[in-house]
């Protein structure tokens, strides 16, 4: 049995959960049921369940296993071997959207937080706003997520020239090491210690009251059961799950108004599970013959993703490995992060770029519709004969802060393991097209800068050796002609990215009220990124942390009044 059985002892495998539904019958009372359900133990689903079990009976179902003893979520220098590992039970999920960008999802106890390159920021003070939180509570929301899991980073020299050179191009002032989203140049914090060992979401559990909370790892939601008695609002009653040996069981809530399942699923997997429950667009249960629980012809749509584009830098000597630790907030709407150093140990796919890395679908040097399983392949192979150069340097990355263009998000088949049908639409707006237009340029300036040239000190024979093997590489330099509009235009649409940012499908006043609870039914709440319109701040899993844990104690005091233990 693994150590953190002694930590966590409400962790269990879905299939010790007794209560299975072959004898299922309504009469049976003497079922375990609970205050609240929370369909998803996630970046969200974590401090919430944390949080309300300081009071109330409280059941977190989990699709994938525990982070605690995998080696490829808890070193920084194997962040990109968790992400390539796309086996059924890693933490993991690849999906690719319409648009040909690879993508992932989290498959895994602590969720995102698992998997993310781990920077910490606080959202953009606008984002509280427009969302109508209460800004005292937000405010001792995010301290209770950091004092328990973020750090500050030792910042590395590469970070620290690409920290030189954005002031230098203006991205000023600098602001330090900061959780604060504010303009200018900043430090943030990060899941990393100072050893390189990542802290999730999951570690929040700890702070949970034990004996309130039941985790089931391995138990996959198929759907949402509802009361639909005839002339009132469906209410939800609980769910039916799946164990790790495909055996059904299903779990109900306590007999009371005020208990609730809460859908902590993220912007892919909330969508869908409603979809699957019964609630959704008329034509999208019709075609898959899914009995209609509530028709809302918005849910799934508005779905967006922030589009990434990288450049490479090269540098005559290695450098050290970092994701992200310096950014810059620009005024125009673009923000500018950067990564750095390659991998090449005996456990580490021989050589890799980090975030940019070909094996986790990363292929920014061939357009998106051309992005196939066989080219992933060739790449993997050819970075066999690849030249060292290809690997010492870093990427400067660039990232839409709100875009325009959204899309949707629609079901393939009733299975709840598959992925759903996702389009974003990248650049369909064009005044996302000229922020990505904007950024590169400003990128261009960044490498330019005499505190990145001392730093990189790159020859122009292995600039030359890099040009003709970009492609092959996997590489992108930045364009000749950062003048010339047009092209810059299509090396956005042509590189394009993600930096898994994606978010939306359930938005607040269309699908959600601003409580969350979900519109036209009783006892169904949201707790996810798929409520956001936005992604807040530079990175948002700070937000989404701060989230479970704000919502937590709202509902506590919402019951309880000053009696929540919070």
């Amino acid at each position: 049995s693994d150590y953190y059985e002694f930590k966590y002892p409400f962790i269990k495998r879905a299939s010790s959960f007794w209560a299975s539904s072959s004898s299922f019958s309504s009469s049976n009372t003497d079922e375990a049921s609970y205050d609240y359900i929370i369909v998803g133990g996630g970046t969200a689903g974590c401090p919430l369940a944390a949080t309300l079990s300081q009071n109330f009976s409280v059941l977190v179902l989990e699709r994938g296993g525990v982070p605690f003893s995998n080696v490829n979520v808890s070193f920084l220098s194997n962040f990109h071997i968790a992400l390539a590992d796309t086996s059924p039970t890693s933490a993991s999920q690849p999906f690719v959207s319409t648009d040909g960008v690879i993508n992932a999802r989290a498959r895994v106890l602590g969720g995102g937080t698992c998997i993310n390159a781990g920077f910490y920021t606080r959202a953009n003070s606008g984002f509280i706003r427009r969302v109508g939180w209460d800004e005292r509570l937000v405010n001792e929301s995010y301290p209770w997520v950091e004092k328990q899991i973020i750090h500050q980073p030792k910042l590395a020299q590469w970070q620290g020239a690409f920290k030189d050179s954005l002031l230098d191009v203006g991205v000023s002032p600098y602001n330090g090491f900061t959780y604060d989203h504010i303009h200018g140049t900043k430090v943030g914090g990060t899941l990393f210690d100072r050893f390189g060992r990542r802290h999730t979401a999951a570690e929040l559990l700890a702070s949970a009251n034990p004996k309130m909370l039941t985790v089931l790892v391995y138990a996959t939601v198929q759907k949402v059961l509802f009361d639909q008695t005839a002339g009132r609002r469906p209410m939800a009653m609980g769910v039916i799950f799946k164990d790790e040996n495909g055996n059904q069981h299903q779990a109900f809530l306590t007999n009371n108004r005020r208990s609730e399942v809460i859908l902590s699923c993220g912007a892919i997997g909330t969508p869908q599970m409603l979809m699957l429950s019964g609630i959704g667009p008329k034509a999208e249960l019709d075609k898959l013959n899914i009995s209609m629980v509530l028709r809302n012809e918005f849910v799934g749509k508005g779905m967006a993703d922030n589009p990434m584009n990288s450049v490479f830098v090269p540098t005559n000597r290695p450098v050290e490995q970092s994701l992200i630790q310096t950014v810059g907030i620009t005024k125009m709407g673009v923000y500018i992060e950067s990564s750095s150093g390659f991998g090449q140990s005996q456990d580490s796919i021989r050589c890799h770029h980090g975030i940019l890395s070909a094996e986790i679908g990363q292929l920014s040097t061939i357009p998106p519709k051309q992005r196939t399983p066989e080219a992933i392949q060739a790449f993997i192979k050819r970075k066999r004969d690849l030249p060292h150069e290809a690997f010492k340097g870093g990427f400067i990355l660039e990232k839409i802060a709100r875009p325009i263009s959204t899309g949707h998000l629609n079901l393939v088949n009733t299975n709840i393991d598959d992925n759903p049908s996702v389009t974003f639409n990248y650049f369909h707006h064009p005044h996302d097209l000229q922020r990505c237009v904007d950024g590169i340029r400003m990128a261009a300036k960044v490498i330019q800068s005499k505190h990145f040239t001392n730093f990189t000190r790159c020859d122009k024979p292995t600039v030359e050796k890099l040009l003709n093997m970009t492609v092959k590489a996997n590489i992108n330099l930045i364009p000749k002609h950062t003048n010339d509009t047009k092209s810059l235009e299509q090396f956005c649409k042509d590189t394009v990215i993600t930096i898994w940012h994606y978010h939306g499908g359930c938005h607040v006043g269309k699908v959600v009220d601003p409580d969350l609870k979900v519109l036209g039914t009783n006892r169904l709440r949201i707790v996810d990124g798929s409520t956001f319109n936005e992604s807040p701040g530079t990175n948002p899993q700070g937000t989404v942390l701060m989230m479970g844990r704000y919502m937590g104690v709202k509902i506590l005091r919402r019951r309880l009044g000053k009696a929540a233990h919070v």
